[in-house]
C-alpha cells in the first residue's frame, strides 16, 4: 500500500532528486545503494535493486558468473546438467 509521506522535493539542473535522510534511514537506504526505477504511466517509482536469476527470476542466493546473474539453485542444475551431458 502506498502512503504520502508528505514530502516535496524539486528536481535539480541535472535531473536529481534528493531522498531525504530520515526516510533512507527508515527504508535502509545507505550511500551508493542501487535503486531501481520504474514508470507507470505519470507515476515514478524507486525500489532497492535485487539482481534477479536470469533463468528463474529468484532473488535469493544470487551470484554473478561471467558477466549474468544466476541463483545457487540454477548453478547447480547447470552443474548438474554439464555432467549429466558429458558422461553421455
Amino acid at each position: 500500500m502506498m502512503r504520502s509521506t508528505g514530502i516535496v522535493r524539486k528536481v535539480d539542473e541535472l535531473g536529481r532528486v534528493v531522498i531525504p535522510i530520515e526516510l533512507r534511514r527508515s527504508l535502509k537506504i545507505d550511500e551508493k545503494d542501487p535503486l531501481e526505477i520504474y514508470a507507470d504511466g505519470e507515476k515514478i517509482f524507486l525500489a532497492q535493486y535485487k539482481p534477479a536469476c536470469i533463468f528463474c527470476g529468484s532473488t535469493t542466493d544470487v551470484v554473478h558468473f561471467k558477466g549474468k546473474n544466476i541463483c545457487k539453485s540454477c548453478l547447480k542444475s547447470a552443474k548438474e546438467f554439464a555432467s549429466n551431458s558429458t558422461a553421455s
